[in-house]
């Protein structure tokens, strides 16, 4: 056997043909793989730089579609960005800018270690007038492709949202998918109009996304599939942690939070 023929961990001689197609050996790729998801959690802790807006958040367990009350939706949201950026590029952009790309109307707080598997986001949604939600999002998975969010007790669904960059014929495409059941009976009887909101925000998000990579006036397709038209009855009680009722409220309390601290000993500092 020649020294260009050397042999490949698979066992089979690996040549310049033959490299390129040998497969990464399975602990080597669990290796990598585990890098890129959240180790497992119980209850959220919120990053101090955004506790402000991670009221909640903080102390909030986690919730996938099973946690959620309504209706099982699957709804994807893509954009055709042409063949100048890769899906690697994209990606990277979109995760160290993911709050610039949305509309007016939702902000961002990432935190300082910005999108990363197992880190905790807060943010706030709304109209442009009257109050915002405050909620967060956890980091489940993240790699040069893709990123995938979990939502907390009291978001305003119960699911997952990931979103990622593929290989197409002409080029690379942007796209948003989203497994999610409403959260409580409130954000059920809201879905009409949640949905259409959605549409605007992720639709908007893309086309933000494609004019900052030179395509302009993006066609945004969207596709919504109910999977499950049943609600689970007993998940009814997830109303205690109603994001927008406590949203709401939260402004009512700072009076007595800050009456509470005031009252609370001093404590001096050691010099």
């Amino acid at each position: 056997m020649s020294s260009s023929d050397s042999a490949s961990p698979t066992g089979v001689p690996e040549t310049p043909a033959t490299a390129a197609v040998t497969p990464t050996p399975a602990g080597e790729r669990q290796a990598r793989d585990e890098q890129n998801w959240a180790h497992p959690v119980g209850r959220l802790a919120v990053p101090s730089e955004v506790a402000k807006v991670g009221y909640n958040v903080a102390g909030r367990r986690l919730t996938g579609p099973q946690q959620g009350f309504g209706r099982l939706w699957q709804r994807t949201y893509s954009v055709d960005l042409g063949s100048d950026v890769t899906p690697q590029e994209l990606v990277a952009d979109w995760r160290a800018h993911f709050g610039d790309f949305w509309p007016a109307g939702g902000v961002f707080y990432g935190g300082l270690t910005g999108i990363q598997p197992g880190s905790v986001a807060a943010l706030r949604v709304g109209g442009s007038h009257g109050p915002k939600v405050a909620t967060g999002v956890f980091v489940l998975y993240a790699d040069d492709e893709s990123f995938s969010f979990l939502t907390p007790e009291g978001h305003m669904f119960a699911g997952m949202i990931t979103f990622s960059a593929e290989t197409t014929a002409t080029g690379t495409r942007a796209v948003i998918r989203i497994l999610i059941r409403p959260n409580d009976p409130l954000w059920e009887l809201a879905w009409p109009v949640a949905r259409r909101k959605e549409d605007v925000f992720w639709s908007g998000t893309l086309k933000n996304l494609a004019a900052s990579r030179g395509v302009l006036d993006a066609a945004v397709c969207e596709q919504t599939e109910c999977l499950d038209r049943r609600r689970i009855w007993g998940n009814w009680r997830n109303l205690r942690y109603n994001a927008a009722i406590r949203s709401a409220v939260h402004p009512l309390t700072g009076a007595r939070r800050g009456e509470q601290r005031a009252g609370e000993p001093h404590t001096a500092s050691s010099p």
